[in-house]
């Protein structure tokens, strides 16, 4: 009589911890999916791109964005790894994830535009209203970056953080040397061009009005 309790007591145990697990694992599931996808959503990306990046197939990440896979340990750390986290990174509650939004420098979605005359890199989230926009500029010896008249009312604020640059706004010209912060017309036409003989490297803001 005694062993009948004691296998009664075990298989009540059984009953009650199994749903609990399968609850868990629901969870961080569903949490998954999310973060994958407005992580891929943050960043612009498809999910060929996202495939892409982390090597993991694009029928298998549409399923874990749908919350409907079990993904193992290596393929959720090869998605991490795309995005530049860590795996404790990625799976962290939307909750906590939700107040700090992190632009790593091995990013290479970042890289607006790369060339002979200027390598750009976004700074400011590429879902961000387009209120403002914040830039990595590199120029190398020689090298410009010349724009159009932005909309009326834009103002681009620019610091030089190495090198020497010569700044265009419509028909003034200004030189800035290291350290040196400027402020000026975007609505007309402007351009930022290399004065010096070293790569030279500018932190650039666009406020349209």
């Amino acid at each position: 009589m005694v062993m009948a309790a004691g296998k009664s007591t075990k298989k009540t145990v059984k009953s009650k911890t199994a749903p609990s697990a399968a609850s868990d694992a629901e969870s961080i599931n569903e949490n998954l999916g999310r973060r994958v996808k407005k992580l891929r959503g943050d960043r612009g990306w498809s999910l060929e791109e996202l495939a892409s990046a982390s090597g993991v197939s694009r029928s298998m990440l549409s399923e874990i964005e749908r919350e409907r896979a079990n993904p193992t340990l290596s393929v959720t750390y090869r998605i991490a790894r795309a995005f530049g986290l860590t795996l404790q990174d990625l799976i962290e509650s939307a909750d906590s994830a939700s107040s700090i939004q992190i632009i790593r420098a091995t990013d290479r979605a970042q890289i607006f535009r790369a060339d002979k005359q200027c390598q750009i890199r976004t700074l400011s989230p590429l879902n961000l209203e387009k209120d403002v926009e914040f830039y990595e500029v590199r120029l190398p010896s020689g090298g410009a970056l010349r724009s159009q008249a932005h909309v009326d009312g834009t103002r681009e604020f620019l610091t030089v953080e190495e090198g020497a640059v010569d700044l265009e706004s419509g028909n003034s010209r200004e030189a800035l040397v290291k350290g040196d912060s400027a402020t000026y017309r975007a609505d007309v036409a402007h351009a930022i061009l290399n004065a010096g003989k070293t790569e030279a490297v500018l932190f650039l803001v666009v406020i349209y009005r």
